[in-house]
């Protein structure tokens, strides 16, 4: 009986994780990519359980603890480089100008969550240059418009709207100046993106990319092709910029996923989590439950002066803080480059990018 037991729940745990390695793009496979932290726990008890139940022969206790030991390492060798026993792939601000910092801070504000206040005493207590909120609707827009009120505390006069009731608003209120910038729907009508310059104090422009592509669920895309898309035309768009560059948002995708890992292969941007946490941020109500979904990654002109996460405010998010520094100049002797694409990376995202019928042209390129 006991057996039996372990033998089923080691071809469960092993079917859990070996499907995410398939190309199949139904949400019930992909979302696999998510709980690796959770599936290597899962993994460790089902080997404590293997090395300590006595009653078992060594010739069926070795298979099974093998295998839990191999699914313990699988599964960590995804989750380590977001651990501080990794090391940083973006490098430190050492001796930066702060008129070339630039903060940023990115919040999915669930749009049935009607805590504003919550959001607006962060925004003051932070004071980002830039607050990006997603899944923010007309309802949102009339609390967060006090933002551009021209007081110490405020002062966000540079704004691009886009309320919206289907869960995919998106609202950018910044204190420093946007040139060339636009609303763009790259994959899927109702589901916008956000492209812009941003001019910081010391007059440098940087291009900055706001994304929140859907996920694959059973209530939305049966498949992650549509997100998959939007973020493999992003990632060759500013792969082709000489421009200092920002992709941020929630991207409906953890950090270790193989689509993640082939944005950063195929954009050349730097996961300032790498080596210092993983920063979950969704579900801020479970937990147990939680991995980063909230995502920033930027090119190596920067280097990071903070990482955090904020506290819960009534959304199922917690709001991201990243502050970076422009510092082309610095010594890089502590930065890590970028994981490179190769040909079957490149083949995968022109088949991905075409299944939706989409192209890196249809990204808009601010200050091109």
């Amino acid at each position: 009986m006991i057996l039996s037991l372990l033998g089923v729940l080691t071809l469960l745990m092993a079917l859990f994780t070996l499907l995410p390695l398939t190309r199949l793009r139904h949400w019930s496979v992909r979302v696999m990519d998510f709980p690796r932290l959770q599936l290597a726990v899962l993994w460790a008890v089902l080997l404590l359980a293997d090395l300590c139940i006595g009653d078992l022969s060594l010739a069926m206790r070795t298979p099974l603890v093998l295998i839990a030991l191999a699914g313990v390492i699988y599964q960590a060798h995804w989750i380590l480089p977001y651990t501080r026993l990794y090391p940083c792939e973006s490098g430190v601000a050492k001796h930066s100008d702060p008129q070339r910092h630039v903060r940023l801070l990115t919040a999915n504000v669930l749009t049935t969550n009607h805590e504003s206040d919550k959001l607006l005493a962060i925004v003051k207590r932070e004071k980002p240059d830039v607050l990006v909120t997603l899944e923010s609707d007309d309802w949102w827009q009339e609390r967060l418009d006090v933002l551009e009120a021209n007081t110490p505390d405020y002062g966000y006069c540079h704004t691009l709207k886009c309320p919206l009731d289907n869960l995919y608003g998106m609202h950018v209120y910044s204190r420093l100046p946007l040139h060339d910038a636009s609303i763009d729907y790259l994959v899927e009508e109702g589901v916008p993106s956000m492209h812009a310059q941003l001019e910081l104090k010391s007059g440098d422009r940087i291009r900055v990319h706001f994304l929140h592509p859907a996920p694959p669920s059973p209530t939305e895309n049966e498949e992650s092709s549509e997100r998959d898309a939007e973020l493999v035309i992003v990632a060759r768009s500013v792969a082709r910029s000489r421009q200092p560059v920002i992709v941020t948002g929630d991207l409906n995708d953890v950090a270790w996923s193989r689509t993640t890992h082939l944005f950063r292969k195929l954009s050349g941007l730097l996961d300032p989590r790498v080596g210092r946490g993983m920063f979950n941020t969704f579900h801020a109500n479970l937990p147990l439950l939680r991995w980063p979904l909230d995502h920033l990654f930027h090119s190596s002109h920067f280097s990071v002066v903070r990482v955090a996460r904020m506290e819960a405010f009534g959304s199922d998010h917690f709001p991201l803080l990243t502050e970076l520094a422009l510092t082309p100049n610095q010594d890089t002797s502590d930065t890590r480059e970028a994981p490179e694409a190769d040909a079957e990376d490149h083949a995968e995202a022109t088949e991905t990018a075409r299944s939706e019928d989409v192209s890196h042209h249809d990204v808009p390129s601010p200050g091109r």
